[in-house]
């Protein structure tokens, strides 16, 4: 496969989405689990620590899909480097790691929004106790 700087060039828009979106959602869930913890300190229930800590997981997920995403970027301007200097062997395997760590993003991100139904089931508990009622 050759090698140009094109290559590394088409990922970065695929990894500034995923930062992007991230992000957002990273803002979103920090905002929810103010408010859960707001509500913990008038409602101790085991549901909502249940919720605080399904979101500090998810928290902690994210941090790590960012900086996967955030070397991954790193990785193929790095690839571009080597590839402007002809250091082509070099670059694949720079550029191969790089695509990597974008998988490992993605596989993160994937298990996120698995995880984030939790959350929403437990607040939907006690909604549904009643509709079994």
């Amino acid at each position: 496969m050759e090698l140009t700087l094109n290559t590394p060039a088409i990922l970065f828009p695929t990894i500034s989405l995923l930062l992007l979106a991230y992000t957002n959602r990273f803002i979103s869930i920090g905002n929810r689990l103010r408010n859960l913890h707001e509500r913990y300190s008038s409602f101790q229930t085991k549901e909502i620590l249940q919720q605080i800590s399904i979101f500090k997981r998810r928290i902690k997920m994210i941090r790590n899909l960012q900086l996967s995403g955030i070397a991954s970027l790193f990785f193929c301007v790095l690839t571009m480097l080597l590839i402007f200097e002809n250091f082509t062997a070099a670059a694949k395997w720079v550029f191969t790691f790089s695509l990597i760590l974008l998988l490992t993003a993605f596989s993160i991100a994937a298990y996120e929004i698995i995880i984030s139904t939790q959350a929403m089931n437990i607040q939907l508990k006690d909604i549904e106790e009643e509709l079994d009622k």
